[in-house]
C-alpha cells in the first residue's frame, strides 16, 4: 500500500506542478505597446489594411536601366578631378 500512495502523491503533485506553471507566466509589470489599445482596435476593425498597390504582382522595369546600375556597381568609380585650389588653415590674421 505504501508505493500506491507513494504513486498517488507524485501523480497529484506533478498535476498541481503543471498548473503552477502556468500562474508563473503572468507579470505585473508595463510593456513597450502599452496605451497602444486604441491603435490596435482600429487596425483589428480596418477591412483592407494594405495598400492596394501591394497586390500588383507585376512590377514594370526598364532592361537596359537595370543593366546600366548593375555596370555601374561593377566599375570602379571615376577619380575625383583636381583641382588648384590652395586652402590655408590657421588662425586669422597671420602671414
Amino acid at each position: 500500500m505504501s508505493r500506491n500512495k507513494l504513486l498517488l502523491v507524485l501523480l497529484g503533485s506533478s498535476l498541481l506542478a503543471g498548473c503552477a506553471a502556468d500562474y508563473l507566466n503572468n507579470y505585473d509589470t508595463m510593456t513597450l505597446a502599452s496605451g497602444d489599445s486604441q491603435k490596435a482596435n482600429q487596425l483589428l476593425q480596418t477591412v483592407d489594411p494594405y495598400n492596394p498597390a501591394s497586390n500588383n504582382t507585376k512590377i514594370e522595369g526598364d532592361g537596359a536601366r537595370s543593366v546600366g546600375v548593375v555596370q555601374k556597381y561593377k566599375l570602379p568609380p571615376a577619380p575625383a578631378p583636381t583641382t588648384n585650389m590652395t586652402v590655408n588653415v590657421g588662425p586669422a590674421g597671420t602671414q
